[in-house]
């Protein structure tokens, strides 16, 4: 719902190619997100002979990966945990965290992608409260005992970086990459199509049949024989049959400023970019950008609502668009009242119990799916494992995922979607002003 305007505000793209015939392949990826191009990527590294199909449903960055906020992160970052340190040593998936940034890293200088799209800047956390606080110094505390630097920001400090007297302090952590999402994700796919990976757009896959011993994929308009299918499409392998039952489907909710004028830019002051996630989860993450990543603009992303039917509500998008506009204001009382020029729905999956669902589904049937709200550098991950399983591959990254459980299953619908938007909206409440 909403256009996705991290693709918007890069101008129009080249001409899509939508699948129209039958064709074959070696191996098919469904879904041309973040997990769908690293996969296709880790393919051309591991069989650079391979004929390779992407299949995106809609265009490059007009789903999820140009409606995220753009934080490719590399520390703990549990969206169920009071402060985001989640539970045990997590040194494993921080050093995961960093080889997907290096992967991605390396997809920017292989393909030429602007280097304003992958912007190693780090990021802070922002408290509006002593308890806001409290939770960052204990995720300092945390972060500390895993051996990873961070850095207290007073009030002042954060008052020269936003403009904004909103903030008490912040915890700034240097590992994090800020991308223009849309940038990176259209120059990865630029780059596949000049490697040789048949890219086509509009192009929904509505099935797979087996057919001897690959398998048949369907689209409206035709279709692709292959032995190997790759799902890189988060919370939609629910549509494909797996993980019924098992899977939150949320929406999460952003806005984003016209360009801002000079006179706009003096009156806020502050820096040309930085990036904010809430103290508390449930929070308010805010970002600035400048011409480099598509104008002078503020992005405000909160509110969530859980849809079972994975359709979000023109409802939920209203009340989203109302609470992030008082929140835009509160933090720049300059600019109160300015209209958004942009509002969005932006599709995540979660599971209960945190885990990915990335393995083998079937014979020749590989999965990448389910991201649990950090589609950027586990969308990554689990694109390049899922691109490993199906070459017969074994790394790191398939060895951390092949070990998870599965998915616990959910309360039964609709207590489900009525007790977890209750559980939403009271989470949303006490965190007020984060």
């Amino acid at each position: 719902m909403g256009p996705a305007a991290w693709n918007d505000i890069l101008g129009p793209q080249p001409v899509a190619r939508p699948l129209e015939n039958d064709g074959t392949a070696d191996f098919v990826v469904v879904g041309g997100g973040f997990a769908g191009l690293a996969a296709a990527r880790r393919l051309t590294q591991l069989q650079p002979r391979a004929r390779i199909a992407v299949l995106e449903a809609g265009r490059i960055a007009q789903g999820a990966a140009g409606r995220n906020s753009g934080f490719m992160i590399d520390l703990p970052h549990e969206l169920t945990s009071e402060d985001y340190a989640g539970a045990g040593d997590e040194t494993e998936m921080i050093a995961l965290n960093r080889q997907a940034i290096t992967f991605a890293r390396s997809a920017v200088e292989d393909y030429g992608i602007d280097a304003n799209y992958f912007d190693p800047a780090g990021k802070v956390n922002g408290a509006a409260s002593a308890t806001a606080e409290a939770h960052n110094r204990s995720y300092a505390h945390h972060l500390a005992s895993l051996g990873e630097a961070s850095q207290m920001l007073d009030r002042q400090q954060m008052f020269e970086m936003t403009g904004s007297r909103h903030y008490h302090s912040g915890l700034y952590t240097p590992g994090m990459v800020m991308l223009q999402p849309a940038g990176y994700i259209r120059g990865m796919a630029a780059g596949l199509v000049r490697e040789g990976v048949d890219l086509f757009e509009n192009t929904p896959v509505t099935g797979f049949t087996r057919q001897g011993k690959d398998w048949l994929v369907k689209t409206p308009s035709g279709t692709i024989t292959t032995p190997r299918i790759i799902l890189t499409v988060n919370g939609h392998l629910e549509s494909f049959g797996f993980a019924r039952g098992r899977l939150m489907q949320l929406f999460f909710y952003a806005v984003m400023t016209p360009e801002l004028d000079d006179e706009a830019l003096a009156r806020i002051g502050g820096v040309s970019r930085w990036g904010i996630t809430p103290s508390d989860p449930m929070g308010t993450t805010v970002r600035r950008i400048d011409t480099g990543q598509g104008g002078n603009r503020i992005i405000t992303r909160t509110c969530a609502t859980l849809r079972t039917s994975a359709i979000p509500k023109r409802s939920d998008m209203d009340r989203a668009a109302r609470v992030m506009q008082h929140k835009f204001d509160q933090r720049f009382p300059a600019l109160a009242g300015l209209p958004m020029q942009y509002k969005w729905a932006g599709h995540l999956c979660l599971s209960i119990n945190g885990v990915a669902v990335m393995r083998e589904l079937d014979d020749g049937v590989f999965s990448g799916c389910v991201q649990n709200g950090l589609g950027t550098a586990r969308g990554t991950l689990t694109g390049i494992g899922a691109a490993e399983l199906a070459c017969g591959v074994t790394s790191a990254i398939t060895s951390h995922f092949a070990v998870e459980a599965e998915p616990k299953r959910l309360p039964p619908w609709p207590l489900s979607q009525i007790g977890a938007n209750a559980v939403l909206r009271w989470r949303e409440w006490r965190a007020k002003d984060e």
